[in-house]
């Protein structure tokens, strides 16, 4: 039913074709935003968790696994691996001896900081060298927008 309204009503076929064209030009980005920070660093699903616990602060392997859609099992094996590079540390939960609250070390905090200025650094070059003037002011719209969405 609801293929066949997007068929009959044009607005709704635009949106149809907008949400595909999207969808394939931010993973386009997304991969090329992963490329800048992952020569010589930490992997991706590394660094996600990284900036989740630069972004939202101390966390327990329970709350990382939850956040980031993983069995706990899976993240305490990727926990080890970055306590053991030294990226982040653990101390007993006063409130709960039996857990173990996680946080950035300084050099997780140094490796987040470093992978952001490479992200944006490559999207500086990027919007500096490929976009006109005109066509940054258009995404500079478009950002406000996509913000929206995130939202929804």
């Amino acid at each position: 039913m609801e293929t066949k309204t997007r068929r009959s009503d044009p607005g709704a076929a635009r949106a149809s074709a907008l949400a595909g064209e999207l969808r394939v030009a931010i993973g386009r980005l997304s991969r090329r935003l992963r490329e800048q920070t992952q020569r010589g660093g930490p992997s991706w699903s590394h660094q996600s968790i990284l900036n989740r616990l630069d972004r939202d602060g101390p966390a327990t392997v329970a709350s990382l696994a939850r956040a980031e859609g993983v069995r706990p099992q899976s993240m305490g094996a990727t926990v080890s691996i970055l306590q053991g590079a030294g990226l982040i540390a653990g101390e007993a939960d006063p409130a709960d001896g039996r857990q173990t609250i996680l946080s950035l070390t300084a050099a997780g905090r140094e490796m987040v900081r470093a992978g952001r200025a490479a992200r944006e650094g490559w999207l500086f070059h990027a919007i500096q060298s490929e976009l006109t003037r005109e066509e940054q002011e258009t995404l500079a719209s478009c950002v406000e927008l996509l913000e929206r969405l995130a939202r929804s």
